[in-house]
């Protein structure tokens, strides 16, 4: 062989860089999706402008309006827009075109595929905060984070959503998945304790506090608050673990 001459050496990227450039390319393709950017910043951020302005405007004299209960319940929205709704979707159609098929058959595993993914939700979640953080302190808001609290609760919440996100993908159509997700989406923002506190349904509160949204919501509003809500970290949890038995157990990749 002659010195200098070029030698090819096939083979697959060491794993972490293959997670890492999933993710930056899935974070991208969500960045691009103007739905999906609809779904993760811009609804969420009419829903805390709209309730903060419109309550003080209609003087509603109620601890639900305020901008330091709203801001967190905002937050755990968008988590839930994100690593739900829009992930839901996006993994829907791609099953329908056969891209989820003829990613399996690259050197890519199914496992870094799936890291790609959620790196790419925490990647989307972290601009999500960014932007609903510094429109709810316009707004007045006041926070006492903790981070022990706070991780966990972003973290566990993601996962729980991912699960079932990825299981209903897995199991539709694309089209009945597009559908679901919206729907589910709607009914959870409305009735699921996630902007409003729990204690605001009455004596569903009790009942919409075991769903993810109303854990994910109830622990948001907790950190945000400066404590560790360690009853909601272990609902998520067995909403994060049961999701994702069951997207193990039956999601088709075709």
């Amino acid at each position: 062989m002659t010195t200098g001459t070029f030698t090819p050496a096939p083979g697959a990227a060491p794993l972490p860089r293959q997670v890492l450039a999933q993710t930056a390319m899935e974070a991208k393709l969500m960045l691009r999706n103007g739905e999906q950017l609809l779904l993760a910043v811009v609804i969420p951020l009419i829903v805390l402008v709209g309730a903060v302005k419109g309550a003080s405007r209609l003087d509603l004299q109620s601890q639900h309006t305020s901008v330091d209960v709203l801001a967190p319940g905002v937050l755990a929205l968008a988590v839930m827009s994100t690593a739900f709704t829009s992930l839901a979707i996006a993994t829907g159609f791609e099953r329908r075109y056969g891209v989820l098929k003829r990613l399996g058959t690259a050197p890519l595993s199914r496992g870094a595929l799936l890291g790609g993914k959620i790196g790419a939700l925490l990647c989307v979640e972290v601009l999500q905060f960014l932007v609903i953080g510094t429109a709810g302190l316009m707004l007045g808001w006041s926070p006492s984070i903790s981070v022990v609290g706070l991780l966990p609760t972003v973290l566990l919440g993601t996962a729980a959503f991912a699960g079932l996100g990825m299981l209903l993908a897995g199991t539709l159509r694309a089209e009945a998945t597009l559908a679901a997700a919206n729907l589910v989406y709607l009914l959870l923002m409305a009735g699921g304790a996630v902007v409003l506190p729990a204690e605001a349904y009455g004596g569903l509160g009790d009942v919409v506090s075991w769903l993810p949204s109303g854990a994910l919501g109830e622990a948001m509003r907790a950190a945000c608050e400066g404590s560790v809500p360690g009853r909601e970290l272990a609902v998520l949890a067995a909403w994060a673990l049961g999701g994702g038995v069951a997207a193990a157990r039956w999601f088709k990749w075709e």
